[in-house]
Protein backbone atom coordinates (compact mmCIF):
# COMPACT_ATOMS: atom_id res chain seq x y z
CA UNK A 1 0.00 0.00 0.00
CA UNK A 2 0.67 3.49 -0.55
CA UNK A 3 2.28 5.82 2.51
CA UNK A 4 0.31 7.89 4.47
CA UNK A 5 0.93 11.34 3.89
CA UNK A 6 2.29 10.44 0.16
CA UNK A 7 0.87 12.68 -2.88
CA UNK A 8 -1.59 10.55 -4.44
CA UNK A 9 -0.68 9.30 -7.82
CA UNK A 10 -2.85 10.48 -10.71
CA UNK A 11 -5.14 8.38 -12.35
CA UNK A 12 -7.66 8.51 -15.40
CA UNK A 13 -10.65 6.15 -15.61
CA UNK A 14 -13.67 5.62 -17.13
CA UNK A 15 -16.96 5.89 -14.56
CA UNK A 16 -20.19 4.80 -14.88
CA UNK A 17 -23.49 5.04 -12.79
CA UNK A 18 -27.30 4.26 -12.93
CA UNK A 19 -27.64 8.18 -13.50
CA UNK A 20 -25.43 8.31 -16.63
CA UNK A 21 -25.69 6.90 -19.74
CA UNK A 22 -22.66 7.18 -21.14
CA UNK A 23 -19.20 6.61 -19.32
CA UNK A 24 -17.49 9.76 -18.37
CA UNK A 25 -14.03 9.99 -17.58
CA UNK A 26 -12.43 10.83 -14.25
CA UNK A 27 -8.95 11.68 -13.03
CA UNK A 28 -7.85 12.36 -9.53
CA UNK A 29 -8.11 16.73 -10.62
CA UNK A 30 -11.73 15.90 -10.83
CA UNK A 31 -11.37 15.61 -6.96
CA UNK A 32 -9.44 18.85 -6.13
CA UNK A 33 -10.74 20.83 -3.48
CA UNK A 34 -12.73 17.35 -2.04
CA UNK A 35 -12.06 14.99 0.19
CA UNK A 36 -11.93 11.30 -1.78
CA UNK A 37 -12.47 8.02 -0.94
CA UNK A 38 -11.07 5.63 -3.58
CA UNK A 39 -13.11 2.43 -3.03
CA UNK A 40 -11.21 -0.31 -4.28
CA UNK A 41 -13.25 -3.87 -4.89
CA UNK A 42 -12.08 -7.37 -6.28
CA UNK A 43 -15.23 -7.90 -8.84
CA UNK A 44 -18.74 -7.12 -10.01
CA UNK A 45 -21.56 -9.87 -9.51
CA UNK A 46 -19.33 -11.30 -6.34
CA UNK A 47 -20.88 -12.10 -2.76
CA UNK A 48 -19.27 -9.81 -0.45
CA UNK A 49 -19.13 -6.62 -3.16
CA UNK A 50 -22.79 -6.49 -3.79
CA UNK A 51 -23.24 -5.69 0.50
CA UNK A 52 -20.40 -2.69 0.20
CA UNK A 53 -21.54 -1.17 -2.79
CA UNK A 54 -25.34 -0.79 -1.74
CA UNK A 55 -24.00 0.48 1.87
CA UNK A 56 -21.69 2.87 0.45
CA UNK A 57 -24.53 3.97 -1.91
CA UNK A 58 -27.31 4.43 1.05
CA UNK A 59 -24.17 6.63 2.92
CA UNK A 60 -23.35 8.94 -0.03
CA UNK A 61 -25.63 11.52 1.31
CA UNK A 62 -23.58 11.90 4.67
CA UNK A 63 -20.42 11.56 2.66
CA UNK A 64 -21.20 14.73 0.47
CA UNK A 65 -22.23 17.21 3.57
CA UNK A 66 -18.41 15.88 4.40
CA UNK A 67 -17.43 17.68 0.96
CA UNK A 68 -16.39 14.22 0.21
CA UNK A 69 -17.08 11.65 -2.99
CA UNK A 70 -16.96 8.37 -3.27
CA UNK A 71 -15.16 6.53 -6.45
CA UNK A 72 -15.18 2.51 -6.25
CA UNK A 73 -13.15 0.87 -8.19
CA UNK A 74 -12.64 -3.31 -9.76
CA UNK A 75 -10.11 -3.85 -12.65
CA UNK A 76 -13.98 -4.98 -14.60
CA UNK A 77 -15.09 -3.23 -17.52
CA UNK A 78 -17.44 -0.98 -18.00
CA UNK A 79 -19.95 -3.00 -19.52
CA UNK A 80 -19.62 -5.80 -16.59
CA UNK A 81 -20.56 -2.61 -14.61
CA UNK A 82 -23.32 -1.38 -16.85
CA UNK A 83 -24.57 -5.15 -16.99
CA UNK A 84 -23.82 -5.45 -12.75
CA UNK A 85 -26.41 -2.14 -12.42
CA UNK A 86 -28.85 -3.49 -15.18
CA UNK A 87 -29.05 -7.30 -14.17
CA UNK A 88 -31.87 -9.42 -13.16
CA UNK A 89 -28.86 -11.64 -10.33
CA UNK A 90 -29.23 -12.11 -6.89
CA UNK A 91 -25.54 -10.07 -6.80
CA UNK A 92 -26.48 -7.26 -9.06
CA UNK A 93 -26.38 -3.78 -7.39
CA UNK A 94 -29.56 -2.33 -9.15
CA UNK A 95 -29.94 1.68 -8.98
CA UNK A 96 -27.24 3.14 -7.18
CA UNK A 97 -25.86 6.67 -7.02
CA UNK A 98 -22.17 5.58 -6.47
CA UNK A 99 -20.08 5.94 -9.51
CA UNK A 100 -18.37 2.60 -9.98
CA UNK A 101 -14.63 2.95 -11.92
CA UNK A 102 -13.09 0.50 -14.54
CA UNK A 103 -9.59 0.18 -14.13
CA UNK A 104 -9.53 -2.53 -16.77
CA UNK A 105 -6.09 -1.70 -17.88
CA UNK A 106 -5.34 -2.12 -14.25
CA UNK A 107 -3.32 0.85 -14.23
CA UNK A 108 -5.03 2.53 -11.28
CA UNK A 109 -4.28 -0.42 -9.22
CA UNK A 110 -1.12 -0.73 -9.90
CA UNK A 111 -0.25 3.04 -8.82
CA UNK A 112 -2.02 2.25 -5.61
CA UNK A 113 -0.46 -0.69 -4.88
CA UNK A 114 -3.48 -2.74 -4.41
CA UNK A 115 -3.40 -5.47 -7.33
CA UNK A 116 -3.15 -8.72 -6.51
CA UNK A 117 -0.95 -10.41 -8.68
CA UNK A 118 -2.41 -14.15 -8.14
CA UNK A 119 -5.70 -12.90 -9.47
CA UNK A 120 -5.37 -9.73 -11.59
CA UNK A 121 -8.47 -7.97 -9.61
CA UNK A 122 -7.80 -5.12 -7.28
CA UNK A 123 -7.64 -6.23 -3.09
CA UNK A 124 -10.41 -4.82 -1.10
CA UNK A 125 -8.86 -1.61 -0.46
CA UNK A 126 -9.75 2.04 0.92
CA UNK A 127 -7.73 5.33 0.49
CA UNK A 128 -8.85 8.66 1.55
CA UNK A 129 -7.49 11.55 0.33
CA UNK A 130 -7.67 14.99 1.09
CA UNK A 131 -8.70 18.04 -0.99
CA UNK A 132 -4.58 18.83 -1.38
CA UNK A 133 -3.82 15.18 -3.27
CA UNK A 134 -2.64 13.91 -0.15
CA UNK A 135 -3.13 10.08 1.41
CA UNK A 136 -4.30 10.48 5.00
CA UNK A 137 -5.76 7.09 5.12
CA UNK A 138 -5.31 3.37 4.10
CA UNK A 139 -6.86 0.09 4.49
CA UNK A 140 -6.64 -3.17 3.09
CA UNK A 141 -8.28 -6.23 4.41
CA UNK A 142 -9.00 -9.66 3.45
CA UNK A 143 -11.11 -10.26 0.66
CA UNK A 144 -13.41 -12.20 2.50
CA UNK A 145 -14.38 -9.21 5.15
CA UNK A 146 -16.46 -6.28 4.37
CA UNK A 147 -15.61 -2.86 5.33
CA UNK A 148 -17.83 -0.21 7.06
CA UNK A 149 -19.50 2.62 6.05
CA UNK A 150 -19.59 3.90 9.46
CA UNK A 151 -16.37 3.87 10.56
CA UNK A 152 -15.10 5.44 7.01
CA UNK A 153 -17.40 8.49 8.41
CA UNK A 154 -15.98 8.13 11.54
CA UNK A 155 -12.38 8.18 10.12
CA UNK A 156 -13.54 11.12 7.94
CA UNK A 157 -14.54 13.16 10.51
CA UNK A 158 -11.83 12.40 12.76
CA UNK A 159 -9.55 13.47 10.05
CA UNK A 160 -11.46 16.78 9.29
CA UNK A 161 -10.99 17.64 12.82
CA UNK A 162 -7.75 18.64 12.53
CA UNK A 163 -6.86 17.42 15.95
CA UNK A 164 -5.43 14.40 17.95
CA UNK A 165 -8.52 11.71 18.40
CA UNK A 166 -8.48 8.47 20.25
CA UNK A 167 -9.71 5.28 19.46
CA UNK A 168 -13.51 5.22 19.39
CA UNK A 169 -13.60 8.58 18.63
CA UNK A 170 -16.90 9.89 17.57
CA UNK A 171 -17.77 13.62 15.86
CA UNK A 172 -19.29 15.98 19.00
CA UNK A 173 -16.41 14.32 21.55
CA UNK A 174 -13.51 16.31 22.87
CA UNK A 175 -10.31 15.78 20.75
CA UNK A 176 -7.38 15.34 22.82
CA UNK A 177 -5.38 18.16 24.13
CA UNK A 178 -1.59 18.27 23.41
CA UNK A 179 0.44 19.58 26.66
Amino acid sequence: MLNIGQTAPNFKVDTVSSLTSLPISVSLDHYKNKWLILFFYPYDFSIVCPTEIRVMDKHLPEFEKLNTEVLAVSTDSIFTHRAWLKADHPNAIGNIQLTLASDFKKEMSQAYDVLDPNTGAAYRAMYIIGPDGVIEYANMTNNNVGRSASETIRVLNALQSGGMCPMDWTLGEKILEVE
